[in-house]
């Protein structure tokens, strides 16, 4: 089996950068997603040289801190201090505010060319780039700069958790879709890394890949980023191999 361990928000502040790149540092993390438009981005960028093993995708934002553009079409995704409100999925796509968030994330994406990042694959904060309305964006923005990596929506679970059949369902044709329309590569599943930490504690072994979504750094996921300083890595199956996204073909 190839696990990807990602790290989400590099570039939100000092502390989240460091917690990233401790874990990467220590072979714990193998892979992280930048916020191009992050208070701590620039700090990030000038470290990448550091941890060549590893890969570094684009966080593409439409939901906290200000977009580095100023589309008028992004209005309804603003607050009044001119951040983004995190409202996406609560509003409808128009067609001018499809256009503008286009302009934002190829801004985005133009943005980490421009810090020399070695741009391996998209995913999303919050993980908006999933939502159905905005499926066709995401697409133009992969055509555009011929990025084929991309996350998929999620598709493991926890061993608890009751996830209805209709969710399910579309989660799967959004993944197919992903995946043969205008071909993405993706790994075969994603998951937070407790809810993986979890059936590994249960038993459960699979094979082909998977991505590992992880947030080190804050208060918020302290009891995530403790499991990832834990003793994982000698539970995992013999044929385990821990990979970047610049390996998954």
């Amino acid at each position: 089996m190839k696990i990807i361990i990602n790290c989400d928000d590099l570039g939100m502040s000092q502390e989240v950068n460091e917690a990233i790149f401790d874990l990467m540092r220590a072979g714990r993390a193998t892979s992280a997603t930048m916020m191009m438009n992050g208070p701590a981005l620039k700090d990030a960028a000038v470290r990448l040289g550091e941890f060549r093993n590893c890969s570094f995708g684009v966080h593409l934002n439409a939901t906290e801190f200000a977009p580095l553009t100023s589309e008028p079409g992004l209005q309804p995704l603003l607050k009044e201090n001119g951040e983004f409100a995190g409202n996406l999925r609560a509003v409808s796509m128009t067609a001018k505010m499809g256009n503008a968030l286009l302009t934002e994330w190829s801004a985005q994406v133009e943005r980490a060319l421009a810090l020399d990042v070695p741009v391996s694959h998209l995913d999303s904060h919050h993980h908006v780039h999933t939502h159905p309305s905005v499926f066709a964006l995401l697409k133009r923005v992969q055509q555009r700069f011929g990025i084929r990596k991309v996350r998929l929506s999620r598709n493991v679970y926890g061993l608890a958790e009751s996830v209805p059949a209709r969710l399910r369902a579309t989660k799967l044709l959004w993944n197919l879709a992903l995946r043969y329309y205008l071909p993405a590569i993706t790994t075969n599943r994603f998951a937070a890394f407790a809810t993986f930490y979890d059936r590994l504690e249960a038993g459960e072994r699979w094979s082909g890949s998977i991505e590992l979504m992880v947030h080190p750094g804050g208060e918020k996921f302290a009891a995530e980023t403790a499991l990832l300083w834990g003793d994982w890595k000698n539970r995992l199956a013999p044929d385990a191999k821990l990979i970047s996204y610049n390996e998954l073909s």
